[in-house]
């Protein structure tokens, strides 16, 4: 089968499978597009006309060369003039749920802790907005909770946040410390990894002579050492041992399969993007028929309806600016089916369109990126975000989640 193929079946599903997506999110789409039909009310035909395209298959033929700030672009919410967002971006099923820097703060002359800080998207006013307090933030499915974690690592206690007061609903106490969070992709779960000691501690490795700045390193293995399995509402559960060695480093978060049966984490080995499954006792198994070709690294994975798998860079091209083409290939064979724009795919808006990282310079100049919507089957991009600014000094990074 063929990439038109693929692409058409596809299509044909999201137009007659509209039953498939999980309860509530049509729910969700709707209360978002009726804010936005408030706001427009003098417009209200077009207004109607961007409603439509928003429930169905976004076709994005019109707006690959629209740049303007702040407007939906046949349903993609796109701000290419915001450098850090400050206004909701989003595209298909997707939206950019939160952003986080990071940042060694310096505790004693030769430790360090590297320091997340947060800005989380307000459903109501569809802004960023940055909080403190939290050392780790996940998103449920829905955008309407989260998980969080208090800042000194490992926690003891799991905070779930209600996004639209952004107040703490209740805390989840555990005996092992946690150090990291995620959601399974139906929203019922939530895995903590859990670690002995802080797993971001840094430690100084070299100094910059004329700026008398350390840089910093990472401890040499892990202090990992298993993971809760949670109800996301009731925060009932068990954990699970798993010993850790040197095929891992530092913070080593684990994640849910597709399924949510499996969880997985990166390991080092002889070639980027290894991963190990285990079952929810712990046990290491081999991975799913449907995710053994994957790459921990690449985060988009798998499209929603299984058929086609996210892999990594495979091949760049000069210009002003480069282009870079990452791989798109059956997750069951592992055979290429095709190559799609973006130098690092991050999260699936549908069956066709995924988000990206794009260079926005030329192959022999830094490397300088922004967020952007490519389509399975064409060459051009839909910028989402600005580019990057002191990528030196700042880098962001995004946290998707479905709504």
């Amino acid at each position: 089968m063929n990439i038109e193929e693929l692409v058409r079946d596809s299509l044909r599903e999201q137009a007659s499978g509209q039953a498939s997506p999980a309860t509530g999110f049509a729910d969700r789409v709707l209360a978002v597009r009726r804010r936005r039909i408030r706001r427009l009310a003098s417009v209200a035909a077009a207004t109607a006309a961007v409603v439509a395209v928003a429930v169905s298959v976004p076709l994005l033929e019109s707006g690959r060369t629209d740049v303007r700030p702040a407007e939906v672009i046949d349903g993609t919410v796109a701000h290419p003039d915001q450098w850090l967002p400050r206004d909701m971006i989003a595209a298909g099923r997707t939206v950019l749920a939160a952003y986080y820097t990071e940042q060694t703060v310096p505790t004693t002359p030769y430790r360090g802790v590297a320091r997340r800080t947060y800005w989380l998207l307000d459903p109501q006013t569809e802004k960023y907005h940055m909080i403190s307090g939290y050392s780790h933030v996940a998103i449920a499915p829905g955008m309407r909770t989260a998980a969080v974690l208090e800042e000194n690592l490992p926690a003891h206690r799991i905070g779930i946040l209600d996004l639209t007061t952004g107040k703490i609903q209740r805390w989840i106490k555990v005996q092992h410390g946690v150090g990291g969070l995620a959601f399974s992709r139906d929203g019922s779960k939530l895995l903590a990894t859990t670690y002995r000691e802080n797993p971001d501690v840094r430690a100084p490795s070299t100094v910059n002579e004329k700026t008398g700045e350390w840089s910093w390193q990472g401890p040499l293995g892990s202090p990992r050492d298993g993971f809760y399995v949670l109800d996301a509402v009731s925060g009932t559960g068990r954990w699970s041992s798993v010993p850790s060695g040197r095929e891992i480093n530092g913070r080593e978060d684990f994640a849910f399969s597709r399924t949510g049966e499996q969880v997985y984490s990166r390991i080092v080995g002889g070639r980027d993007g290894l991963q190990q499954f285990y079952d929810l006792d712990g046990n290491r198994i081999a991975a799913p028929a449907n995710e053994k070709y994957l790459r921990s690294d690449v985060d988009a994975r798998l499209s929603p309806n299984g058929r086609l798998a996210a892999l990594g860079l495979t091949k760049e091209v000069g210009g002003s600016p480069g282009k870079s083409y990452s791989s798109i290939r059956d997750p069951l064979t592992g055979k290429e089916i095709t190559k799609v724009r973006g130098a690092q795919l991050l999260a699936w808006a549908d069956d066709k369109h995924l988000i990206a990282w794009e260079r926005t310079t030329s192959l022999d100049a830094p490397y300088v990126p922004r967020l952007v919507l490519v389509t399975i089957g064409s060459d051009k991009v839909v910028p989402l975000s600005g580019p990057y600014k002191n990528i030196e000094k700042v880098v962001w990074k995004p946290v998707f989640a479905e709504r």
